[in-house]
């Protein structure tokens, strides 16, 4: 069995744009409630993100209202 490559595509989609806008909510505003910096949520936001913690997972979750089947789907 090989290693994953990170370069391939994960089939796994972040919904976090859609989430934030339909909560009226800014990336700034959602940092400051989860603590992970612009920067890392940007990462994840726009579907570079290779791994995250469960505790970031789940922060992201709570502060959205969410379950993570709405912020994670597969393409």
């Amino acid at each position: 069995m090989t290693p994953p490559n990170d370069d391939e595509p994960t089939g796994i989609h972040c919904r976090l744009d859609e989430l934030l806008a339909e909560r009226g909510m800014t990336l700034t505003e959602l940092s400051a409630r989860v603590g992970v910096s612009i920067v890392n949520l940007s990462v994840l936001k726009n579907g570079r993100a290779r791994a995250i913690r469960y505790t970031t997972l789940r922060a992201i979750c709570d502060a959205l209202e969410c379950e993570v089947g709405e912020l994670l789907v597969l393409e």
